[in-house]
């Protein structure tokens, strides 16, 4: 008990340190994940002596911040980003994963002299993009929707197929032809129970009356990790279901959605600092110097040739421009994932999982820095910057159970087709009202001859009756303008 003022206040340090780093690497010009990493090495061994060298609890660890940070990813992705990038996407989370595991791991059967089944066991552990590198550094990179959309879908979803060929290879059992079938079973068993969580996650939360805002949010993190705990009781992707299940319910009209889209956006940061902290608490510098050759080759081995090459097979079902191929073929970033799926085999014994853990620390610093530092330029130089495309318009829902009524806050993006029209050719439905506008920090009472504008935030007053058919009507507005309905939009 007297550790304890000790213990919190380190871990107030450091969080505090991890916050302040954001702002650091944002000047610097690179990945904060480094600097989470940096500060758990600072703390280990070579720096105040702390020693950490448990890896199942580092894998235990690891998979719950995995949970949090897949369940950040789904809340926050939306839908109208990704849905377009579906098939390349979905492709990119299954056939690319097969593809990468089978290319790096003969090239590393040859290079570094590893057998067949620990050379595909590092392909494994290397196929995976990380959510939570994505996450962070991809949406300030300036790339357009639907490739950002495409890349957040593959590294939301390819995190499930990884680790199922982790488990199976640090098994040491027989492989044989039913391995497939279970791998199809995982994944849909895991993709039903996600869609079928958000469902009932969204149907309970928009029919409970809460006493405290700030309970939503919580509920529906829950959710979330009920989603993955679930899956992997019926022996099926628990990772997967967890993302499924946030996707849905971050698109659905949940009450306080912004609310809750800002705490799975803390709580994913506070999991990412976690995970780095931890994760450089159990590195031994001393060891990263001996396996500097390794990771090296591994990481020339998944950038040059792994990587692209699995992206070209995935994609050929589609006209993809050559462009963005190259855009996707870099930002194929690694982070966390493949230090936590290295554990695994560690854990359970497997020779050389040492050195592979080792090496993958080197890959994983080297590729971060490389790529993380460099999305934006490359971004730039192949002319896809995405900073002139519309936005999707925020609404924001908060119950008034009482009044049977609603609040929605409206907030007008750049480029919506929203800009210009009166509030006359809104045309919401009877039992709705725009209250008030806020323009400029200045709010006003709207009339009828008022003039909408880009970043206006809109508080619209509605019954609960006509509640949705309100949000479908200025959605369609915000993509087609004042005719949408002449235009056949229905905002849906």
């Amino acid at each position: 008990m007297d550790q304890l003022p000790v213990l919190l206040g380190i871990g107030g340090v450091v969080l505090l340190s991890s916050v302040l780093a954001v702002r650091v690497s944002m000047r610097l010009g690179f990945p904060s994940l480094l600097l989470y990493l940096g500060i758990g090495v600072l703390l280990g061994e070579a720096g105040f002596g702390i020693h950490f060298d448990n890896p199942a609890l580092t894998q235990s660890l690891g998979l719950a911040a995995l949970v949090l940070i897949l369940t950040e990813g789904g809340l926050t992705t939306r839908w109208q980003s990704v849905k377009a990038s579906m098939g390349p996407g979905i492709l990119l989370s299954t056939v690319a994963v097969v593809v990468s595991i089978a290319v790096t791991g003969a090239a590393l059967h040859w290079l570094l002299g590893l057998d067949w089944r620990l050379a595909l066991l590092w392909g494994a552990v290397l196929a995976s993009t990380d959510a939570a590198a994505v996450f962070s550094v991809l949406r300030a990179a300036g790339v357009g929707r639907r490739l950002s959309g495409t890349l957040e879908l593959e590294s939301g979803i390819n995190d499930a197929p990884a680790y199922i060929a982790v488990v199976v290879l640090a098994s040491g059992e027989a492989i044989d032809w039913s391995l497939p079938l279970v791998v199809i079973y995982e994944l849909a068993a895991g993709l039903v129970l996600g869609l079928a969580f958000g469902w009932l996650g969204t149907q309970a939360l928009r029919r409970a009356a809460l006493p405290a805002t700030g309970l939503y949010p919580l509920a529906t993190v829950a959710v979330c990790v009920l989603a993955y705990s679930s899956g992997q009781l019926a022996h099926a992707s628990g990772l997967l279901a967890t993302y499924v299940a946030g996707l849905v319910l971050g698109n659905s009209k949940l009450p306080h959605r912004a609310d809750t889209r800002s705490f799975a956006e803390g709580l994913g940061w506070l999991a990412q600092i976690g995970l780095f902290v931890l994760l450089g608490l159990f590195a031994s510098p001393y060891r990263l110097l001996e396996a500097l050759v390794p990771g090296l080759v591994a990481a020339a081995v998944v950038l040059l040739l792994a990587r692209p090459l699995s992206v070209l097979l995935s994609l050929l079902p589609f006209r993809i421009r050559w462009r963005d191929q190259v855009f996707l073929s870099w930002a194929g970033l690694r982070g966390a994932v493949p230090i936590v799926l290295a554990m695994i085999p560690l854990s359970e014994g497997v020779p050389g999982a040492q050195r592979l853990v080792d090496a993958v620390f080197v890959l994983v610093i080297v590729l971060t820095l490389l790529q993380g530092s460099t999305l934006g330029r490359l971004a730039r130089l192949l002319r896809l910057d995405g900073s002139t495309e519309a936005q999707e318009i925020e609404v924001d829902a908060a119950p008034l159970d009482e009044l049977g009524a609603e609040l929605l806050q409206v907030r007008i993006q750049k480029g919506s087709k929203l800009h210009g029209v009166y509030l006359s050719e809104l045309r919401l439905p009877p039992g709705a009202a725009v209250s008030l506008v806020v323009r400029d920090g200045s709010g006003f009472t709207p009339q009828k001859t008022s003039r909408l504008q880009e970043n206006d935030h809109l508080l619209v007053v509605t019954t609960q009756l006509v509640r949705e058919a309100v949000e479908q009507r200025i959605r369609a507005v915000d993509r087609a303008g004042r005719l949408a309905r002449w235009r056949g939009e229905s905002g849906r």
